[in-house]
């Protein structure tokens, strides 16, 4: 075997980057291919707003002139501000299941973060927590959804080989809407409304969402930032999000509470589910994959929870549960009967209380893996 290992350094490689896991992944039902311009866009200091206080290097492994891997690697200095350590983090690692490519491609991003002083590597994590992070070590047989990931079942023994350990896991829930609601978790409802002066906002139009694009963001760097992984998102980077996200969004699955100030208390925003779809669109918008992805936001079977925050004045307050209960709402007379969740950190039992009241499993887990130097 000739094997190479190279730096991404031109479009074209940045192209043949991402492009691997269309081949690593070709035939197998449960990967969801992203958009191939969203994850160039990532890539890129042009176009990421990461770059503007992050530094990233990638690299490609080569086999006789085939790609057979890759491999990125971050410095945050935000992040590490905030845990006080010069940790690296190692991101969208991909690979054939070869010691000798895994070996090589783990090396060239070390040396890196050694040589730019980092005393220490974490990862899978993206530029951000709205990005790709953790290794999927759980649920190789369930279909994720478009805001968490698939790998190999083989990946996390290479890890494993090369002395990373657990740092943290993300747990991930199918939940199972009933036909109705208990009448008890109406009254208690209507009891939070009236007695914090709560409203809880439902929306139809896009057009509606305007004003809260910004405020739901706010929100969420208050809520999200002392968790792990996380911290705060620069404006630009809020706007990279929203500009992403956004017009993907059916607006009648984003709820808001505002408090009697109008102030927002909790948002929840879900998206019926495009995991199928995107794997008809295969990476590309066109011709057809525009199509499929419409088809699937106006016609949904099933959901995904992406992202849930309350303010922190709020959390002991049942404002999650008031966001339930109207997502529920809106499930039922949609006759969706399914939800994905997204990771949740597996400490996090405040998050993971809000499925108590409702039939679910806990069926994927993902991990963080650590290696200090």
């Amino acid at each position: 075997m000739t094997l190479a290992i190279k730096e991404v350094t031109s479009k074209r490689d940045i192209k043949e980057f991402v492009l691997l896991p269309f081949s690593l992944y070709k035939g197998n039902t449960y990967w969801v291919p992203p958009m191939i311009f969203d994850e160039e866009k990532a890539l890129s200091p042009a176009t990421n707003p990461a770059f503007e206080f992050s530094k990233a290097k990638f690299w490609i492994a080569y086999n006789n002139g085939k790609c057979v891997g890759r491999i990125g690697a971050i410095i945050n200095p935000l992040a590490n501000e905030k845990i006080g350590e010069k940790l690296g983090r190692i991101t969208r690692t991909e690979f054939i299941d070869d010691a000798n490519v895994v070996n090589a491609l783990f090396a060239a991003a070390e040396e890196w973060l050694k040589s730019e002083g980092m005393i220490g590597v974490h990862g899978p994590l993206g530029f951000s927590n709205l990005d790709h992070q953790g290794l999927l070590i759980e649920g190789h047989d369930q279909l994720p959804s478009v805001a968490s990931d698939y790998h190999l079942p083989y990946y996390g023994s290479h890890f494993e080989r090369l002395g990373y350990t657990k740092e943290k896991d993300w747990v991930e829930f199918r939940i199972t809407f009933p036909e109705a609601l208990p009448e008890k978790s109406f009254a208690v409802a209507e009891m939070l409304m009236k007695r914090y002066g709560l409203k809880a906002l439902n929306f139809t139009q896009k057009s509606e969402l305007e004003k809260f694009k910004q405020p739901i963001f706010d929100l969420f760097n208050e809520a999200f930032t002392e968790l792990f992984s996380t911290f705060k998102l620069s404006q630009n980077m809020i706007d990279y999000y929203v500009n992403k996200y956004f017009p993907m969004l059916n607006p009648r699955y984003v709820k808001v509470i505002l408090d009697k100030e109008d102030k927002i208390a909790g948002f929840l925003v879900a998206l019926p589910s495009l995991s199928k779809a995107m794997q008809k669109a295969n990476g590309k918008l066109f011709p057809l994959g525009w199509w499929h992805i419409m088809q699937a936001l106006k016609k949904p079977s099933e959901m995904d929870l992406m992202l849930t925050g309350v303010r922190p004045d709020f959390q002991k307050l049942g404002v999650a549960a008031l966001l339930m209960n109207d997502l529920w709402k809106t499930a039922n007379s949609d006759g969706v009967k399914f939800v994905e969740t997204t990771g949740m950190l597996e400490d996090n039992h405040v998050a993971i209380q809000m499925w108590k009241s409702f039939e679910h499993i806990q069926h994927k887990r993902k991990r963080c893996y650590i290696k200090r130097f």
